[in-house]
């Protein structure tokens, strides 16, 4: 009776695990014998091995780790003013949302568009030369500010970043604003609590843990950003507005360098995993 127990489990499990390995496991594979060849387009067929040389030229490249620096940068200032502009939104447009639940719909249209047209979008509204924006500045103020140049690109992305996707975290913070019970507000009311009283003492604890984890999604979201970026200013003047999707990308098709593109990849992929490691070994010692 255990031994065919045994037998339906393994049965059972075999397609996810058969998905696994072809998807993920099989890939990893041949990304770590890329990561350790020198490789190009020509010889994808028969990488010629030679050691850890590729993840040494990666940490030793400049260039690498002002991406990292740049995404990281961009992903924290984009995922707190997200965050924040969701949570107000949330709890200033919860007794509209309540009577008129479609509205939500409407506000969620931003998240719907390709990121890749959203930048072309904005690329041609903020055209220095052509642009609607810069001419109404020209119009009213006699000047206008270059928004896509060095000076100004970082917070032009991050602008843009926040007003696509604040919708999704408004609607997961305005869920849990929702799904607080009503009757523990009622009887601070009646304690004589005020509005930011109750905000400070009721609201945003129980939302915390959804805080934190609108948070942490859009962080990963903005830290892999490519589309919207590359296509507003690409890797900007001198690499300014470099991502790390765009040094990897800029590596594997405009350089060539396969094995050097791939190392970056793995890097990303051991450092993605050592800090959600951490952050899941801090959610166990505070729980």
């Amino acid at each position: 009776m255990a031994l065919a127990k045994s037998k339906t489990s393994y049965l059972l499990i075999a397609p996810m695990t058969g998905f696994l390995i072809f998807l993920v496991a099989l890939p990893l594979c041949i990304d770590i014998v890329y990561a350790l060849s020198n490789v190009t387009f020509e010889t994808l067929r028969s990488p010629n091995l030679q050691g850890f040389g590729n993840f040494l030229g990666v940490l030793q490249d400049g260039a690498f780790w002002k991406a990292m620096g740049f995404s990281l940068k961009f992903a924290v200032a984009a995922s707190i003013a997200q965050i924040l502009l969701g949570l107000f939104l949330a709890i200033f447009l919860s007794p509209l949302l309540a009577k008129r639940p479609w509205l939500m719909a409407v506000l969620m249209l931003p998240m719907m568009l390709a990121p890749a047209l959203v930048g072309l979008m904005y690329r041609l509204v903020l055209q220095e030369f052509v642009g609607v924006i810069p001419y109404y500045f020209l119009l009213f103020t006699g000047d206008s500010p270059a928004f896509l140049s060095p000076d100004n690109a970082f917070a032009t992305l991050v602008t843009i970043e926040v007003l696509q996707w604040t919708p999704f975290a408004l609607l997961i913070l305005y869920s849990a604003y929702q799904a607080i019970p009503i009757e523990i507000r009622e009887a601070a009311a009646i304690d004589g609590a005020g509005y930011f009283r109750r905000l400070r003492w009721i609201d945003l604890p129980y939302m915390a843990p959804t805080i934190a984890i609108t948070f942490f999604f859009r962080f990963i979201d903005s830290f892999r950003v490519f589309d919207n970026v590359y296509v507003l200013t690409g890797s900007g003047s001198g690499g300014s507005t470099t991502t790390i999707s765009i040094y990897i990308y800029e590596a594997f098709f405009r350089g060539s360098n396969i094995g050097m593109a791939v190392a970056a990849s793995l890097i990303l992929l051991v450092m993605s995993y050592v800090a959600v490691a951490g952050l899941m070994k801090l959610a166990e010692r505070r729980a």
